[in-house]
């Protein structure tokens, strides 16, 4: 009976699929490396207070919001080197466009090296912090330890952690809303606020498993044991180490986990999974950078990290970032409340009275430059526990059909075939959070409904 329930759980999610199954074809290892572990930090830290203004609570009718902070996961994959400097916005333009060429090319060897183990230097020991904006429901009874649904927000490489916000504002409004508890918004190291507050600390060189070792590290130390309507302290503190360790074995007490990855999030939320499947129930995967060993490299990596280089990250105020945004052709296919988000929180005043970035250019093409990781999840992703329901949510434009193209979507949306399913959002391309935040929500909350709604927060079948 056990195995009939989970057979047509799997035809349940194949009959949900747009694109139906295709093998993988045969590919070279890559030899994954074991995931870096998580060790305790030092005894005396010194907390840093939000680098932003706080927001007010009232972020929806039924949600309340706050942001936290944690030390990040430690010590660090990558050593502590000199962060390269990129050449002035003001150079000469073809001298400047010489001298990116160069850094991009001095990036991905120093990336290349790293992953053959050739790089010298210690893991970095300096601590970092994660910013966290969490959003939780108003109703949310403090005696109440069912195992209500929480979902974390993983996003893609460039944008800060608010970047959800219209996909959560119309998935909090959407009729008879989906069984959300609480939701966490993480936000990578060098993104954002947290960006802000590790600016005198970030490295030269920038590993995802990085990321998917702070995502574990909330999960595991951080993320209180149930969901409260209580006002939390802006530092989360750690949980015990045997509240730990049962999360390690046994998942979450009072929680339901799913997570929402994008792109960078995706693939750092998997690599995650991977390593700690019992905190997961499901994740929704949209349209996340796990790609085939050898097939994201050369020309179309160095593309990325040469552009983030150049990408301007100052204007004179937020009012002439945003118009000088909705004149560029990248920024046209967005959502105009995602944009204005962008500018909101991915931007931080100067003290010459402008406004910049919080990320660097430099920090995005760092992420950027990084591959194997991507590489070793596509290998390692058909061991995901199959207990865990993948969601794939992937673009449809003409000429954006995911990463490396339509094919290679197909293919990597069935790299783990056993309880998972794949819808296509033809109104996106790769950007789906900022381009389609309405169907984005929509797709969202069909699949929490199908899943946990209909038996009262448990997982159908």
């Amino acid at each position: 009976m056990a195995w009939l329930r989970q057979h047509h759980s799997y035809l349940l999610a194949r009959m949900t699929s747009t694109y139906l199954y295709q093998p993988s074809p045969q590919w070279t290892s890559v030899h994954p490396r074991p995931f870096y572990p998580l060790h305790e930090h030092p005894a005396s830290l010194a907390y840093p207070q939000l680098p932003s203004s706080p927001r007010p609570p009232a972020f929806h009718d039924l949600y309340t919001l706050s942001t936290h902070i944690i030390p990040a996961a430690y010590p660090r994959v990558v050593p502590d080197i000199p962060i390269p400097e990129a050449p002035s916005q003001y150079t000469d333009k073809e001298e400047r466009k010489r001298h990116v060429q160069r850094l991009g090319g001095e990036i991905a060897e120093r990336q290349e090296l790293f992953g053959r183990g050739q790089l010298p230097g210690e893991p970095s020991r300096k601590v970092l912090w994660n910013c966290i904006n969490r959003y939780v429901k108003n109703t949310h009874s403090t005696d109440n330890k069912s195992k209500g649904v929480t979902l974390l927000l993983a996003h893609a490489n460039g944008f800060p952690k608010e970047i959800w916000e219209t996909t959560l504002r119309y998935l909090f409004s959407s009729p008879e809303g989906p069984p959300i508890d609480e939701v966490w918004s993480f936000e990578a190291v060098q993104h954002g606020d947290s960006a802000l507050l590790n600016a005198s600390n970030l490295s030269g060189i920038y590993e995802w498993m990085d990321n998917a070792r702070d995502i574990a590290n909330f999960l595991l130390n951080y993320i209180p044991s149930a969901v409260s309507n209580t006002v939390l302290s802006t530092h989360l503190p750690r949980v015990s180490n045997d509240v730990s360790k049962t999360r390690t074995r046994d998942g979450f007490t009072h929680r339901t986990l799913v997570v929402v990855g994008h792109s960078f999030g995706g693939c750092s939320s998997v690599m995650a999974a991977l390593k700690f499947p019992a905190l997961f129930s499901s994740m929704i995967l949209i349209d996340p950078v796990i790609v085939q060993p050898y097939q994201y490299r050369g020309d179309s990596l160095r593309a990325f990290v040469i552009g983030a280089i150049l990408r301007r990250d100052r204007w004179p105020s937020r009012e002439e970032a945003l118009r000088m945004f909705k004149a560029s052709p990248f920024f046209a296919a967005w959502h105009p409340d995602v944009l204005q988000l962008y500018v909101d929180y991915g931007l931080t005043d100067t003290p010459e009275g402008e406004v910049k970035l919080k990320m660097s250019g430099m920090h995005e093409a760092l992420s950027f430059a990084n591959n194997l990781a991507s590489n070793e999840t596509w290998e390692l992703l058909e061991n995901l526990d199959k207990k865990i329901e993948l969601r794939w949510i992937v673009p449809g434009k003409p000429k954006d059909k995911g990463i490396q193209g339509e094919e290679a979507t197909r293919i990597r949306v069935w790299r783990r075939p056993e309880n998972s399913s794949n819808i296509v959002i033809h109104s996106a391309g790769h950007l789906v959070v900022q381009e389609s935040p309405q169907e984005l929500a929509q797709n969202i909350s069909d699949f929490l409904k199908r899943k946990y709604k209909a038996t009262g927060m448990k997982a159908q079948l």
